[in-house]
């Protein structure tokens, strides 16, 4: 083991991995290898599936460090970390197939993944890449088994069946449990009929079935006649788990309450959009952001106007169906967008052993953004979850470093009157004169805009000490 003074105290560190241990900084990620495993690290590395990916973004760029005596390499830092819970369905399934893909190509270099877990890959706006370099063993040329299979099943095929099935949210079924749903679970909650079909069949039942037969005897597989024989075998169960997987894949239109919202949901008339969408393009070429926040993006028609003028940006919204749609695009586009499942209300917390494996969503994203848009959104926090004004503006400030934007929206609008519910009386004191007042004793004013025809204002304001 490396000697306590290689590296000084991390920001953060993980200790899952008895190949090595990453700490993170703000602005760095070095992994140090432990000396058993630094040969394979090296020889994966130099391979033909490690500089391919790497080459392609698809696999995180690993710089060995001087004096070499230490073991560390350097990462390139993901720009935003999320994790599995944040995700739509989309972006597991997208996760799951790099995952297969990196798992088939390194088998020809003589190399196997010795675990699948969607902890192993973030996301790079709306690409994902694998940032484990230590999953990848070489392999015994004899060993059919992939040892990794059942994490597989666990982590990725099952909880995207479920959430196919049963509608189950991803934030429920992961959060609570980093390895994932055992088929005992899922075998609780399908009937009959579905246990004797597939996916349910293969994935779900005969594990079920079997499970109290096989014990251990799983994991210690019958070696292969040849090393062509076990790539056979292997190659096999990785195209069994990618038809799998492709019969898992979320579907295209899925409807929600907020899918299709701008388009003929919404109270805007096409010249109002137009106008807002003008609003929106003013004020990001006076804030130029490198880095956005869009709070409440639904399908993301502003973030794609961000995104397109070179914003990196980061979304989030409650909806798992409008995220998923806003992905898809941005995957379509190669576009620099982040689509989360997070509500500002209820952000992610932070989780895992001492609270400090993963942490929060508002830790990762406290003055990270050069822009904060909440966009029809205030309203629903200050109604629907009664969050005072001020803490809201606080929260803004917290996470912008240098420009929020904000669209208010006053009693007489007709989503606000929706929402209310008939308690008017107790939203009386809200105009656009109070929202003001609150604001500006935090942000400078540099622009407004009333939407024609609507109780809605338009705000850019400036972060009183907003950082360059």
């Amino acid at each position: 083991m490396p000697s306590a003074d290689v590296l000084p105290p991390p920001a953060r560190r993980s200790f899952r991995d008895p190949a090595g241990t990453v700490h993170r900084y703000p602005d760095r990620i070095v992994r140090e290898v432990y000396s058993p495993f630094v040969k394979d690290l090296e020889d994966f590395l130099a391979t033909g599936t490690a500089r391919k990916a790497i080459e392609e973004r698809r696999l995180v760029r690993s710089v060995r460090q001087l004096p070499l005596s230490k073991n560390l390499w350097e990462h390139d830092v993901i720009p935003f970390a999320s994790f599995p819970y944040e995700w739509p369905p989309e972006m597991l399934h997208a996760a799951a197939s790099l995952t297969l893909d990196l798992a088939e190509a390194s088998l020809n270099d003589g190399f196997g993944l010795k675990d699948a877990t969607p902890y192993n890959v973030l996301f790079r706006g709306s690409r994902p890449v694998f940032v484990d370099v230590l999953s990848f063993e070489r392999r015994d040329p004899l060993d059919s088994t992939w040892m990794a299979y059942a994490q597989f099943v666990r982590t990725f095929l099952l909880p995207l069946m479920a959430q196919r099935y049963f509608d189950l949210p991803l934030d429920r079924l992961l959060m609570g449990q980093r390895d994932g749903i055992e088929p005992e679970t899922m075998y609780r909650w399908a009937g009959l009929w579905r246990r004797l079909t597939p996916p349910f069949l293969n994935l779900v039942a005969l594990p079920k079935w079997l499970g109290s037969r096989r014990n251990g005897d799983v994991y210690r597989g019958k070696p292969a006649a040849s090393p062509e024989q076990s790539r056979f075998v292997l190659s096999g169960l990785l195209r069994q788990c990618r038809r799998q997987l492709n019969s898992l894949a979320p579907a295209a239109a899925k409807e929600s309450t907020w899918s299709g919202y701008l388009d003929h949901k919404s109270l805007y008339s096409e010249a109002q959009l137009a106008q807002k969408e003008a609003f929106v393009r003013e004020a990001l070429d006076l804030a130029r952001p490198q880095s956005v926040l869009d709070v409440g993006a639904n399908e993301g028609r502003f973030s794609l106007l961000a995104a397109r003028k070179g914003a990196a940006v980061v979304t989030i919204d409650s909806d798992p169906a409008v995220t998923g749609t806003l992905w898809r695009t941005a995957s379509q586009e190669n576009l620099d967008i982040l689509p989360l499942v997070v509500d500002l209300t209820r952000p992610t917390p932070a989780v895992g052993w001492r609270n400090q494996e993963c942490p929060s969503f508002l830790e990762r994203a406290q003055g990270k953004f050069d822009l904060v848009m909440m966009l029809a959104v205030v309203h629903h926090v200050l109604v629907t979850e009664r969050i005072p004004l001020e803490d809201l503006l606080e929260l803004a400030d917290d996470l912008s470093r240098g420009y929020v934007l904000i669209e208010f929206v006053a009693p007489p609008d007709t989503m606000f009157q929706r929402i209310v519910r008939g308690r008017d009386e107790l939203y009386s004191h809200i105009s656009p004169a109070w929202f003001e007042a609150a604001a500006l004793s935090r942000f400078e004013l540099v622009r407004s805009q009333r939407i024609n025809g609507l109780s809605r204002w338009l705000y850019l304001f400036r972060r009183r000490h907003a950082t360059s």
